[in-house]
Formats: C-alpha cells, sequence, structure tokens
C-alpha cells in the first residue's frame, strides 16, 4: 500500500510542479513538495535514511542543474530564484530522493539496472516537461540535451540507491543485539 501511495504522490508533485512552472508559478511545486515530504517524514520508519536521502537528492540536484543550465543545454520556466536552480525543480529532486526508499528498493543492490532506469526515465521526465507543459526548453539539438541528462541521472539514481542500500543495513551493534 506505501509503495502505491507513495507512487500517486510523487506523481501528482511532479505534475504540480511542472503545470506550475509552466504557468510561471514555482511556489505549487514547493507547496506540493514540502507537503510530500513532510508526508513521507510522519509515515516513514526509515526517517533518518529519507532525510540524508533528501540532502544528497538537494546536493545533487543544485550540481547537476547548475552544469546543464551553464553549459546552456537547459532554460527553465519559473525560474525563480535563479536559472540555474529554481526552487520548483530542486523541490522535485528532493522529493525523488524521499522516494527511494519506498519504491526502488529493488535497485538498492543493482546499481547498473538503476543507471539504466536512470538514464532513460529522468530525461523522459524532462521531455515531458518540455513538450507538454513548456517548463523547460531544451538547447537545439535535443539530442545533446537528453544525452546529458542521460549521463546524469544515470549517475544521480545508482547514487542514491546505493546510498540507501547502504544506510539500511544494519551495523554490527544492531546485529549482535
Amino acid at each position: 500500500m506505501n509503495f502505491w501511495v507513495a507512487l500517486i504522490a510523487y506523481e501528482v508533485v511532479w505534475f504540480v510542479a511542472v503545470i506550475g512552472a509552466g504557468h510561471g508559478l514555482g511556489w505549487p511545486g514547493v507547496l506540493a513538495a514540502a507537503l510530500f515530504v513532510g508526508w513521507r517524514l510522519a509515515v516513514s520508519r526509515q526517517r533518518a535514511v529519507e532525510l540524508r536521502l533528501g540532502i544528497v537528492g538537494l546536493i545533487v540536484g543544485l550540481l547537476l542543474e547548475a552544469a546543464w543550465t551553464a553549459a546552456g543545454l537547459v532554460h527553465y520556466a519559473a525560474a525563480w530564484p535563479a536559472q540555474a536552480a529554481p526552487a520548483w525543480l530542486i523541490a522535485l529532486w528532493v522529493t525523488f530522493a524521499f522516494t527511494i526508499v519506498p519504491l526502488f528498493g529493488y535497485l538498492h543492490d543493482r546499481p547498473w539496472l538503476a543507471a539504466l532506469f536512470g538514464g532513460i526515465g529522468g530525461p523522459l521526465a524532462y521531455l515531458g516537461a518540455a513538450r507538454g507543459w513548456h517548463a523547460v526548453t531544451m538547447a537545439v539539438p535535443a539530442w545533446h540535451t537528453l544525452a546529458a541528462l542521460a549521463a546524469g541521472w544515470a549517475i544521480a539514481l545508482p547514487l542514491l540507491t546505493s546510498l540507501a542500500h547502504h544506510w539500511l543495513q544494519p551495523t554490527a551493534t544492531e546485529r549482535a543485539a
């Protein structure tokens, strides 16, 4: 049940953020993300792990988005507080990181599969945001941008799932007890 609720809730956050940004509004995505994170912290049995993953998601999102925008590959609608890292998009990165435990457990010890899924799913999300709601504009030719997004996401998802796998392992003290 937790899987389906988390999946649907994440998709709602994604749509709220992207549709809001497409209309020039960043705050709906930030608010939806904050509600999602608050809910995950309230219901999770692994709050500390999910919080750490959220921090890593924040850092990875800031770094990758800054690189992609500096390279001129992407341009974001509702680019507050900065074009390189709009609040609504960074909120999506944090929200995504909070899905790693409830949605991606099957990838925690499969980094190559996580890289494959990240390399495919990440660019498709950006493409949907660009084509469906004009929240993102990609440089021409778009395949350059999609390749860079694929590379970034092929690193980001296995990083997050591997950290989750590591942080969810019981310590020696916990195993002895």
